[in-house]
């Protein structure tokens, strides 16, 4: 089953940085006219917008984000960060159990040095996102514009090679924060941002039913799942057929998304 939903690549990518370019200079304008006090909460408030709107995962600011699919019906998508691992075929065999669909977000470099990985995803029948060339955990959030453009442009090179005639059309901000300088590349390469309604920090928390507690709270027709393989605490597969079996006792359906342009 596929849910349609809207696939919004940003059409204006350098609207939030002229934004800024012109806030900063009614900044000027309150200070020199109404004196440094006003003048510098203004630049303050302007400053810390332009970090909330990188630091928010699910901050529209500088490109729009999907969070939920537009569905009434009891079905979730289920996305899956930072693959191809050595949990990855695992995965495969536990989503095919349960009848259930992924899109996996897979991280260019670690595509290219499992490609079989990559077509298995495809030939049994789940998605595939873009996550970034080398998910640059710590950094993301900071670059400028040209680490940015390898970061997504080179890495959408490297993965549509790998899946030569596959529609790549989704892309996942690196622990979702996303800078002004995110858009320009994923209008050039087509891609729309992916964002999520329910996480269980199953990447840190090697407790299964903790990552089930926290779900459960963001669970909701046409929610957005994320969750992980290849966790370095190595409980990722045993947590996904946790998170599975709990979905189908709900009555939820793992489905994926059908890009409709708008």
């Amino acid at each position: 089953m596929t849910v349609p939903v809207p696939h919004r690549p940003p059409r204006h990518p350098a609207a939030a940085l002229w934004l800024f370019a012109a806030s900063q200079l009614a900044v000027l304008g309150l200070w020199l006219w109404l004196g440094w006090a006003v003048g510098l909460t203004a630049l303050t408030l302007s400053h810390w917008t332009m970090l909330w709107g990188t630091l928010n995962p699910g901050s529209a600011l500088f490109s729009p984000v999907l969070r939920r699919l537009p569905t009434p019906e009891p079905a979730v998508w289920l996305t899956i960060d930072d693959g191809p691992s050595a949990d990855t075929e695992a995965m495969l065999d536990l989503l095919d159990a349960h009848g259930a669909k992924a899109t996996f977000f897979v991280v260019a470099e670690r595509a290219k040095a499992q490609p079989q990985l990559l077509a298995q995803i495809v030939r049994r029948g789940h998605g595939v996102g873009h996550h970034s060339a080398s998910h640059p955990s710590a950094a993301f959030w900071r670059l400028g514009p040209a680490a940015m453009r390898r970061e997504i442009a080179d890495a959408d090179r490297t993965l549509r090679e790998l899946l030569p005639g596959y529609r790549l059309q989704w892309f996942r901000a690196v622990v979702g924060m996303a800078n002004p300088f995110v858009a320009r590349s994923l209008q050039r390469c087509g891609l729309a941002r992916v964002g999520w309604s329910a996480r269980g920090f199953d990447a840190v928390t090697a407790e299964p039913e903790r990552v089930l507690a926290r779900i459960e709270r963001g669970l909701a027709p046409g929610a957005i799942v994320l969750m992980h393989e290849g966790a370095g605490h190595g409980r990722s597969v045993e947590t996904m057929a946790a998170l599975l079996a709990r979905l189908r006792a709900l009555g939820y359906r793992c489905v994926l998304p059908e890009a409709v342009e708008r």
